[in-house]
């Protein structure tokens, strides 16, 4: 803990504040109240809100960041403000939770990583979609050996967005950093990473074709590992029936989550269905098939969960991790570049 930080405090409690009051800063504020190991103290945001438990409401995030009277701060700000939030509350020596992208350029990100060194104090990156139960069973089967060596992968991700999208920060390329990719589809980018930590090159296209703005409301990329592990992906805010899939494809076998669960519930229930052992190729069938349905969502939980015990356990950061958010940064970069060559789709 920074010296600055007075020691004056319940023992066990992680003294802390929420920067933005959004849909994630609101998703935050209910389990970090329902967590013993976190004190909420305050909350910045520039509307009014009302809250209750005798949380305090400032309209600066700068002097929530600045409080020597908070161990830790939650940064669910837009993507543009930041990189300046997290490295001034590493400045002022606390604990950081921010959610995703981990900044809007790789310059941004390693600004961050190069802030937390220097400050000692943990950085957590929000990246709730590896914390899924299926994501979670699905990882186990891959890690298990059971099905082989991994062969490809293919992430679909959509939503549809409204008239007034155009009005929002999140369709300007400059206060984003990019468009849907950088919104919903840097989760499933992050998953690929997940089951695939190193992808060496990229080829993408990407379109506006639709909402005509500045940043991309569709894109497809097609990504390879040094030892020739392929995945897809396609992100698009034009998937007027949201979904989410992701199929992984082994040796012996396959791992395929379709359905997320969400506080919207779009994307309906969430299954896994996978299946190994089968009979020799080319021929190849499978004797049996598992399902399973997951019915309850831990993850926002377990993200709060492992930020406090790196904080007063001194455990590691296993998602979420700095070293985790700069190589899915270089991924994403190399995307957006391959994107914007002559003859793409869409240049940004």
């Amino acid at each position: 803990m920074n010296p600055s930080i007075p020691s004056t405090k319940t023992p066990g409690k992680i003294r802390c504040g929420i920067l933005g009051y959004g849909y994630m800063g609101t998703i935050r504020h209910k389990h970090l109240v329902e967590d013993p190991r976190y004190e909420l103290r305050t909350v910045s945001h520039t509307a009014p809100v009302t809250l209750t438990d005798g949380i305090e409401l400032r309209t600066s995030w700068e002097s929530v960041v600045d409080d020597p009277q908070l161990d830790a701060v939650f940064v669910c700000l837009p993507n543009y403000m930041a990189k300046d939030a997290i490295v001034r509350a590493f400045e002022r020596g606390k604990h950081v939770f921010a959610e995703k992208p981990p900044g809007i350029t790789v310059d941004e990100t390693e600004a961050m990583l190069k802030a937390a060194k220097a400050a000692g104090t943990v950085l957590k990156f929000g990246f709730n979609h590896r914390y899924h139960p299926a994501i979670i069973r699905a990882k186990e089967l891959v890690d298990s050996g059971r099905f082989g060596r991994l062969l490809w992968m293919r992430g679909r991700y959509g939503k549809s967005v409204d008239a007034n999208f155009g009005d929002n920060w999140r369709s300007k390329k400059k206060l984003a950093g990019g468009g849907i990719l950088m919104d919903q589809g840097i989760h499933l980018l992050d998953l690929l990473l997940y089951f695939c930590p190193d992808f060496c090159e990229a080829k993408a296209f990407a379109t506006n074709s639709y909402w005509k703005g500045e940043v991309e409301d569709n894109l497809f990329a097609v990504v390879r590992s040094p030892d020739g592990v392929l995945a897809s992906l396609h992100s698009t805010m034009t998937q007027w029936r949201y979904l989410f899939s992701l199929e992984i494809f082994l040796e012996k076998g396959y791992v395929v989550v379709n359905g997320l669960l969400s506080r919207s519930s779009r994307y309906g229930q969430e299954q896994i269905d996978y299946a190994s052992e089968r009979s020799p190729a080319p021929m190849a069938t499978h004797s049996e098939v598992t399902s399973v349905v997951f019915n309850i969502d831990p993850s926002w939980q377990m993200e709060s969960d492992e930020f406090a015990q790196a904080i007063l356990e001194g455990k590691p950061i296993t998602i979420g991790s700095g070293d985790d958010a700069l190589r899915l940064m270089r991924l994403v970069s190399t995307i957006y570049a391959d994107a914007a060559k002559p003859g793409s789709q869409f240049c940004p």
